[in-house]
């Protein structure tokens, strides 16, 4: 590719969010992406509601607080982040000196979005005797503001670590964050955000579906809302529930989550039975459209051209990185890490 084209290439970046770029249909993107791996010294981490393809070629692939761990531990020169915006954003923050790649500039987040900085400040102004706790589903700006990050896998850990007078406001999913309160006791002050992907399960077609397969057990991630959980035999972050499928006897299961996790459990406990929970649409499965914007092809495309790059001010990089060192110090001290 010569430079004009390479140049309109990097200026499609800024306004569909990815490369535009013609690729050889015969092209064998497993092996020409293992290669790239090594001439730049390149690690791929992948959340586990990727499409199955990226998780087969990535380096390591788990949950929020997992990616983090990796992003801030690795020694490679660039991170290819397969997986929203926010994620690529953490990596950023906490190994700066690294290259931060991500296959779709555009892939968001619901959640992330519900809370724009401008709006939580004031609301937190509001409320000067309150600590932040928040979840890491969110952007860089709402990081800046928070006293410390949580992810679904230690949320209670963290929670727990401050006096029961501690008031706490925590943002933004107030599913989460009313799940919290429910198995703490606590009385947090919730930001009302939430997740699409986890709010769109229909309590009445999973009670349908719960008939039809009375072994099944349900298994739901903690975004999802409360009537769900109610119902539900088992409650847990995406590494937890991967965890719990593993070592259960149970063999049929009912899950509660992004459908992408579904790979990872038929590799991981084969033999046995996972059917996605229905959604309150017409769809059959529940998939976030945003994690689904990445796709191989643009993972070999953004290695190999290093773009779309995530790139933040320092001055917001720093304010944002003291709530999730403060995550990784709490979450060390539980033993969670």
């Amino acid at each position: 590719m010569d430079t004009e084209m390479l140049t309109a290439a990097f200026n499609d970046v800024q306004e569909k969010g990815f490369l535009d770029v013609d690729i050889d249909p015969t092209l064998d993107l497993f092996a020409e992406i293992e290669k790239l791996k090594k001439e730049k010294n390149a690690i791929i981490l992948a959340h586990l509601y990727q499409e199955p393809d990226i998780q087969d070629i990535a380096d390591y692939i788990g949950d929020s607080l997992g990616l983090a761990q990796k992003a801030a531990q690795t020694d490679a020169d660039m991170i290819v982040f397969a997986g929203v915006h926010f994620m690529a954003e953490t990596a950023k923050i906490l190994n700066p000196s690294k290259k931060v790649v991500i296959p779709d500039l555009k892939a968001g987040c619901s959640l992330s979005e519900s809370c724009p900085p401008p709006l939580f400040k004031k609301f937190r102004e509001q409320h000067p005797d309150h600590i932040v706790i928040s979840y890491i589903n969110c952007s860089a700006g709402i990081k800046a503001l928070t006293d410390v990050i949580c992810t679904s896998s230690n949320a209670k850990a963290i929670v727990d670590s401050f006096p029961k007078d501690q008031k706490i406001i925590f943002a933004p999913d107030k599913n989460l964050g009313g799940w919290i309160n429910r198995t703490t006791g606590r009385d947090m002050l919730l930001w009302n955000g939430a997740c699409m992907v986890h709010e769109i399960f229909s309590l009445e077609k999973i009670t349908r579906l719960k008939v039809r397969h009375p072994q099944a057990k349900l298994i739901a991630h903690p975004e999802c809302e409360e009537p769900v959980l109610r119902i539900a035999d088992f409650i847990g972050s995406t590494t937890q529930l991967l965890a719990y499928v593993k070592k259960s006897e149970e063999k049929e299961f009912i899950v509660a989550t992004e459908a992408g996790i579904i790979h990872q459990m038929v590799k991981q406990a084969p033999g046995k039975t996972f059917i996605p929970a229905p959604p309150d649409n017409s769809c059959a499965c529940n998939d976030c459209p945003h994690m689904k914007r990445n796709t191989l092809e643009k993972v070999y495309l953004c290695m190999k051209y290093e773009q779309p790059e995530v790139l933040m001010e320092e001055s917001l990089r720093i304010q944002a990185k003291k709530s999730l060192d403060r995550m990784l110090e709490i979450s060390e001290k539980a033993g969670l890490i």
